[in-house]
């Protein structure tokens, strides 16, 4: 059965966020830059932390945003048309069910649900996510930034539009994210995360990859994933110095001398495309990298073209001698590693990264005025691609895609058993 909404069209969106932590806080950066959209509510289990977001949102003049005290609260208020989900990963079923089941029993209205990356945990928890929004009828958005970042957006175009078009299309794009580590102590344990660094972030990496290699306006489907490799280690982060330091940091529910994640992978992609040809995406994510900061690069090249994008390239930097004392901060990058000597400085942090352009075409999306770039589906094929990673990883082999199995794989890593 599906539930259709009946809401009229608004002039403006009124959204509310399921989630008051870092991630929604960059959304509430980002909507400043979004003309059409109003921020009405948050809802956190934790409610110091929702009456704090909602109070950032009012600060940020984006809408009288006021802590609501449930989701389905949030469905029945006839000011929210759209919810964005921004919370733990090991909640987002659990959300999903409350919102559907509200839906469902005419406690409220929605035109659309944006759900950040990654979309579940497993192949069988995203299967079952999608599932339940397909049957609200309601629109659907993959939250994915850097897909939607400006120099991603610019250079794709670009490279497609002059270089492709006069040489052949690109056969090779790069993607990497990389840090220091998490900041809550959820993302470092596997059972609640899902994994590790995989799961938390080369599902940006595989999409991005897979996007600079589909042709404008062609669908991603175009470009099919026929073959991975992947390989998981843990560099860091299980030496017992740095065990003890997360132990330290978060208690002792982060304990990774017993049950690490892992703090690197990398993957080669290899797709078949529409058109005959064989393209690679090589992905690369880690938590143990060292410098400025949050680290983010992409590259893709062609027979007689290449671009190429890096965060900390950021145009400003700034010098700090060792006379210079201050607490640590944020103030210059996000995951900053250092206060003194020569930084770079990420002046918007929310623009370069995607997330203004993302939550405007969301917006747009749910008042009807663009078709999505990104639904459920493609989150849940995102899903299918890191748990093949995982397969191939603990396999130590190369995999066809999809292997057997992966409606009900579940990494070693998120049940507790990985050694490296």
């Amino acid at each position: 059965m599906s539930h259709k909404p009946e809401k009229p069209v608004p002039r403006r969106l009124g959204v509310g966020f399921v989630g008051s932590g870092f991630n929604a806080r960059f959304h509430l950066q980002a909507l400043r830059a979004v003309r059409d959209a109003d921020v009405r509510g948050v809802w956190s289990p934790n409610a110091k932390n929702a009456t704090s977001a909602a109070a950032l949102a009012r600060s940020f003049d984006i809408g009288d945003a006021q802590p609501y005290a449930s989701i389905s609260a949030m469905v029945a208020d006839p000011a929210i048309d759209a919810l964005w989900l921004t919370g733990p990963n090991h909640t987002r079923a659990e959300n999903i069910e409350e919102i559907v089941h509200a839906l469902e029993r005419g406690k409220g209205t929605l035109r659309g649900i944006a759900c950040e990356k990654p979309l579940a945990r497993t192949v069988a928890e995203a299967t079952h996510i999608t599932r339940l929004i397909k049957r609200t009828g309601i629109a659907s958005g993959y939250l994915e930034n850097q897909v939607f970042a400006p120099q991603v957006q610019a250079g794709r175009t670009l490279l497609w539009a002059r270089g492709a078009a006069t040489t052949g299309r690109p056969y090779l794009a790069r993607a990497a994210e990389e840090h220091s580590g998490p900041h809550m102590p959820w993302f470092w344990r596997g059972e609640l995360q899902g994994g590790g660094v995989l799961n938390d972030m080369m599902c940006h990496s595989v999409l991005l990859v897979r996007h600079l290699l589909t042709q404008p306006g062609a669908a991603l489907a175009s470009v099919r994933l026929a073959r991975v490799t992947a390989h998981i280690a843990s560099l860091k982060w299980t030496r017992p110095q740095y065990s003890e330091q997360l132990a330290r940091t978060f208690g002792r529910e982060v304990d990774y001398a017993k049950t690490p994640s892992e703090d690197f992978a990398s993957a080669t992609l290899e797709f078949e495309t529409d058109d005959g040809h064989t393209v690679i995406g090589e992905v690369s994510t880690s938590w143990s990298f060292v410098g400025a900061g949050l680290r983010v690069s992409a590259e893709l090249l062609g027979p007689e073209y290449s671009m190429a994008w890096n965060t900390l390239d950021s145009g400003l930097k700034v010098f700090f001698s060792r006379a210079v004392r201050g607490q640590a901060g944020e103030d210059l990058l996000e995951k900053q590693n250092a206060e003194i000597g020569l930084m770079p400085v990420v002046a918007n942090e929310a623009a370069a990264y995607g997330y203004e352009n993302e939550d405007r075409h969301f917006v747009r999306v749910f008042l009807g005025k663009e078709e999505p770039l990104l639904t459920f589906d493609d989150g849940l094929e995102v899903v299918k691609i890191l748990m093949a990673a995982y397969q191939s990883a603990e396999q130590g082999k190369s995999l066809a895609f999809p292997p057997r199995g992966l409606d009900k794989f579940v990494p070693a890593v998120a049940q507790g058993k990985w050694k490296p």
